[in-house]
């Protein structure tokens, strides 16, 4: 981690600067507030909020991309409270132990990774579920939930838009794990889960699952068409589902599926020799799923 210590005491910036570089960081120090506007990047800044009487906020402004940490003889609204709503992240109060400025610094930096991560998987998410035509669900859903799907990424979307709408967060769990019961049992009372592969499961197993939910708040996803389980269940299916890894389409879904993606890219004769049926039969077709031919 590289690091700048903005001190105008000499003497306490290069204590502070040789015991982080003994523990490995590198540390630059600046005196004024002038020699801490530097173009160069770094992880961390260690701002005194005392460095001559001068203004430190323009610090702030310039490395706002840094993780700040205030470091202040006394709290006060001016060297506390209003520097975090400038853009500090937190502060450590003079003389400190440098174990205890270490450990603010590998929280705020594991927090900066974490929430970088998260914001990286909800854009992923957003743009894999972009395609996804979802119908709203009631936010009163009946828990535990079956949802009955053709389309995994249809269940996972559902659950996905569910709990954004309602500001919460699920625990995921696959029940093809071998430890799947100790994680449902391990869950919090009113925390959301989300069970998939239900499909995968004997009925003995099937079994286990539903006595471990039973006054949980949870959703199973399962592509079985006949499960029967006596719960709140939800149905949501695509109907122009794209081929998704693992996936077997039935002939008709498969002839359905090209028709619609591929009927507005190809003439009528060359889609139908590709498919490998007669003209008359691809317009049968069309007539059987309640496609309209595309012009």
């Amino acid at each position: 981690m590289k690091i700048l210590i903005v001190e105008n005491e000499i003497y306490l910036a290069q204590s502070i600067a040789s015991k982080l570089t003994t523990l490995g960081y590198h540390c630059d120090i600046a005196t004024t507030i002038k020699d801490a506007l530097t173009d160069e990047k770094y992880d961390s800044v260690l701002l005194s909020t005392n460095v001559s009487g001068q203004n430190f906020y323009p610090v702030i402004k310039k490395h706002q991309s840094s993780i700040i940490i205030l470091m202040i003889s006394y709290i006060s609204n001016d060297t506390v409270s209003n520097p975090i709503k400038a853009g500090a992240n937190d502060y450590i109060q003079k003389p400190f132990m440098i174990e205890e400025l270490v450990r603010k610094l590998k929280h705020l930096n594991d927090f900066d990774m974490l929430e970088k991560e998260n914001n990286t998987y909800k854009d992923y998410l957003a743009h894999t579920f972009e395609s996804t035509n979802l119908p709203k669900i009631n936010t009163k859903v009946h828990f535990p939930a079956i949802i009955k799907t053709n389309s995994q990424k249809m269940a996972d979307a559902l659950v996905f838009d569910y709990c954004a709408n309602i500001g919460k967060s699920f625990t995921f769990i696959s029940l093809t794990s071998s430890n799947a019961i100790e994680q449902i049992l391990r869950t919090k009372q009113n925390e959301i889960i989300y069970l998939v592969d239900l499909q995968k499961l004997k009925k003995s197993e099937k079994t286990k699952v539903f006595n471990a939910i039973e006054d949980k708040r949870v959703f199973i996803s399962t592509t079985d068409s006949t499960e029967n389980a006596p719960y709140f269940y939800i149905e949501v299916n695509n109907n122009n589902k794209i081929l998704n890894q693992g996936e077997i389409l039935s002939i008709d879904d498969y002839v359905k599926y090209i028709i619609l993606n591929f009927q507005s890219k190809f003439p009528d004769t060359e889609l139908s020799k590709k498919l490998g049926i007669s003209r008359k039969s691809l317009w049968e077709k069309r007539k059987k799923y309640g496609i309209n031919k595309k012009v």
